[in-house]
């Protein structure tokens, strides 16, 4: 069970390692974003593309939640940043989930057929091991500062974890047995998640609401 804050010097020092957690995710998916847009580009890999995409989104949301911990001793800004950082997640959410749904149709249609990318196996691989870490770390912080946005942010982290799944399977098969539309297909098997936790954060919907 998550020890629960007890004064405001136990609070501080936990929005202290708040603030270390999303400095390391800003670092990992930036060089994520920039490895997996540019491997998806040269691939043609739409699976890979939003991928690097989700990201490039989770940097703009860590940066949020970033901010909502520099507010944490002040109630009434912090309220008001736990609706503005739901609401940023929700959309980035929503945006990413349309952009992956209509270009992996698009890609079925036209049997766009990407290339093999290794570089694309390796950025997944090396994201199903520190994705899991990083959400079992950041969801305590979320816990024990009782924050909604806190908690939406690192299920965007979760989602990145399970995502870095699809995409490994999809690179996997188009790779070994050369099945080209595993690639696009694993695109659109992100989309039904990406899209539920951009509805669940615009309507407020989190485990740790005050």
């Amino acid at each position: 069970m998550t020890m629960q804050i007890r004064d405001d010097q136990e609070r501080r020092a936990v929005a202290r390692h708040g603030r270390r957690l999303q400095y390391v995710t800003i670092a990992w998916n930036s060089a994520e974003c920039l490895i997996s847009i540019g491997a998806g580009v040269v691939a043609g890999s739409i699976a890979l593309i939003g991928f690097g995409f989700d990201s490039a989104i989770e940097v703009a949301s860590s940066l949020a939640a970033l901010w909502r911990l520099a507010l944490d001793q002040d109630e009434t800004a912090r309220e008001r940043a736990e609706r503005r950082t739901l609401r940023i997640i929700g959309l980035c959410f929503v945006a990413l989930a349309i952009y992956v749904a209509v270009d992996s149709i698009k890609a079925l249609i036209n049997r766009e057929a990407p290339a093999a990318s290794a570089v694309g196996i390796v950025i997944a691989a090396l994201s199903l091991i520190v994705m899991p870490v990083l959400v079992h770390l950041k969801r305590r912080v979320a816990t024990q500062l009782n924050s909604g946005a806190l908690e939406a942010e690192t299920r965007q982290t979760a989602v990145c974890a399970f995502l870095s799944a699809i995409l490994l399977a999809g690179l996997g098969l188009n790779a070994w047995l050369a099945w080209w539309w595993a690639d696009p297909l694993a695109g659109l098997a992100m989309v039904p998640l990406i899209a539920k936790e951009g509805i669940e954060a615009l309507r407020g919907e989190t485990c740790c609401q005050h």
